[in-house]
């Protein structure tokens, strides 16, 4: 039966894979990005040197690279050359692609170097912070990077990449990896080269360039830990981010080694509360202070291994990176601060999603958006998928869990997977039928609304209980009970389910789902 049931979700996720086809580049593979760009203060335009280098995957007349064109309003990038190994390669700009015409054969290796300027539309964004400084932000999520970078723009083609910003020297500038050198320039310039040797999907390849207080916070397990705040915040910012330093062993002790070779927390400009690019994640400039910053800040360190590492395939699985990043900080919360507090998270998350659902009634894996993908940062994506993942958690049992996390994170590291990948993984790790959890959740809308009420037959001596699914999709799942303190647990599947539980005396108090372990909602009376 298990297999049965496998190959119908299977074919589920197939129909999903080829209805989002297009988002999927199958003619070439990134391996390297190399941006030289050049900031100024007295305009927002830049100017920008791309050298990309890819392996094609199949013979191709032209090669089709993401690059938003300068449109009616001047915003956008102007392309004037592109080369290869010194030869000009004719080109064409449409509104969001750069069109190279040249011949290609199948797994052959190619670098071209672009040469443009613009004022962004959107991806770098020049603004000034909370103290009136000018700064430069890359703010990529989910496919804005070609906005001011050339890139093959989705979550699938993962590369390594350099950034060499030429900037005014009284700014600093933080990017993905480490710093390999800073270079003094006449006119009052400065050269910083840094470059990341892991390969990372375009929405979490950035700069950041401000004027930076920084610290080096301390060292996990070699990894340096750096703060990058707003010099007029210095003293709590560095005291807020040092946090980092707790929650990186953490996950690293939960899931396995940081894949890059910094870690960088870094206020910010951005649209979002934090991003988290790469070795490099972008907190909003009000971060510094809230009573928040703990729990913001193992979210977004969280996704280092869930979004970075290990990345989702396509988009509508982005339960695998913000679930997880939800759920692994309600962990991290729970080593911290103890069960209560995860609890309390959960119930919160709870309610979050049964309010969503009210307005917006789609499973976890929306296959119709497909375009406007920020709709997809719902509580779909994160509370529901947390509450997936620690359902799945409680029935593995903490033991199988963990170890099944590790296993897949070492399978797809620097790589992408699918809610399948982790499915099968952990199906594996637990030798438990986890269908119900990867189909029902994932796949169908809405949660159990249980009523469930009970009744002591004196003359029988028997707890009778009944438990009725009201709405519409049926849901299989454990429901944990207490009757009197005694723990109890019933697998429910149908429309109705009837407990005739032996007891000698009338009960006096009976609980369900006591543990916070459903995400349901449960009506308990006594008939």
């Amino acid at each position: 039966m298990r297999a049965a049931r496998f190959y119908c979700f299977l074919v589920t996720l197939i129909c999903f894979s080829q209805a989002q086809a297009q988002s999927l580049n199958s003619f070439f593979d990134v391996l390297h990005y190399r941006y030289a760009l050049q900031l100024n203060d007295a305009n927002n335009s830049i100017k920008g040197q791309a050298t990309i280098t890819l392996k094609t995957l199949n013979d191709k007349a032209s090669i089709a690279l993401d690059l938003v064109k300068k449109n009616s309003t001047g915003k956008g990038m102007l392309v004037s050359g592109v080369k290869e190994n010194g030869k000009t390669i004719k080109f064409m700009q449409d509104s969001d692609q750069l069109l190279l015409y040249t011949s290609v054969k199948r797994q052959t290796t190619h670098t071209y170097t672009i040469t443009y300027e613009g004022i962004p539309a959107d991806g770098l964004i020049i603004s000034t912070n909370k103290y009136h400084h000018r700064t430069f932000f890359g703010d990529n999520w989910p496919n804005r990077t070609h906005n001011w970078l050339p890139c093959a723009d989705y979550p699938s083609d993962k590369a390594t990449v350099e950034f060499f910003v030429t900037a005014p020297n009284h700014y600093q500038v933080v990017a993905n990896g480490l710093k390999v050198k800073e270079t003094l320039l006449p006119h009052q310039l400065k050269l910083t080269h840094w470059n990341e040797k892991v390969p990372v999907p375009p929405y979490v390849m950035v700069i950041g360039v401000a004027n930076f207080a920084i610290n080096q916070s301390g060292t996990v397990n070699g990894i340096p830990v750096y703060s990058y705040v707003f010099p007029e915040e210095a003293k709590t910012g560095f005291q807020d981010y040092a946090m980092a330093k707790e929650i990186l062993p953490f996950y690293i002790q939960h899931i396995g080694p940081y894949a890059y070779e910094k870690l960088a927390n870094v206020q910010s400009k951005t649209i979002f509360g934090g991003m988290e690019n790469a070795s490099a994640i972008f907190y909003f400039e009000n971060s510094v202070g809230d009573r928040d910053v703990e729990s913001l800040l193992a979210h977004e360190i969280a996704h280092q291994w869930f979004g970075d590492a290990v990345t989702e395939k396509t988009w509508p699985h982005l339960w695998l990176s913000e679930g997880f990043a939800t759920y692994l900080t309600d962990c991290y919360l729970e080593s911290k601060y103890g069960a209560d507090t995860l609890n309390k998270r959960l119930i919160q998350e709870r309610n979050k999603i049964f309010a969503f659902e009210k307005r917006r009634f789609t499973p976890v894996i929306d296959t119709t958006v497909t375009r406007n993908y920020t709709q997809l940062l719902n509580a779909n994506s994160y509370e529901k998928g947390s509450w997936i993942i620690h359902m799945m958690r409680r029935q593995m049992g903490d033991q199988h869990f963990w170890s099944g996390l590790r296993r897949y994170y070492v399978r797809y590291k620097n790589g992408n997977a699918t809610s399948n990948d982790l499915w099968q993984i952990m199906e594996t790790e637990s030798r438990r039928d986890l269908t119900p959890i990867f189909k029902q959740w994932l796949t169908q809308p809405g949660h159990p609304q249980l009523a469930f009420n009970w009744h002591y037959d004196e003359a029988k001596k028997q707890l009778q209980i009944k438990i009725t699914q009201q709405q519409k999709n049926l849901f299989s799942f454990p429901l944990d009970y207490l009757v009197d303190g005694q723990f109890q647990q019933v697998d429910v599947k149908d429309r109705e389910t009837t407990i005739l539980l032996p007891l000698d005396k009338k009960a006096y108090k009976v609980v369900a789902d006591p543990y916070v372990n459903l995400l349901g909602e449960v009506e308990i009376k006594e008939m």
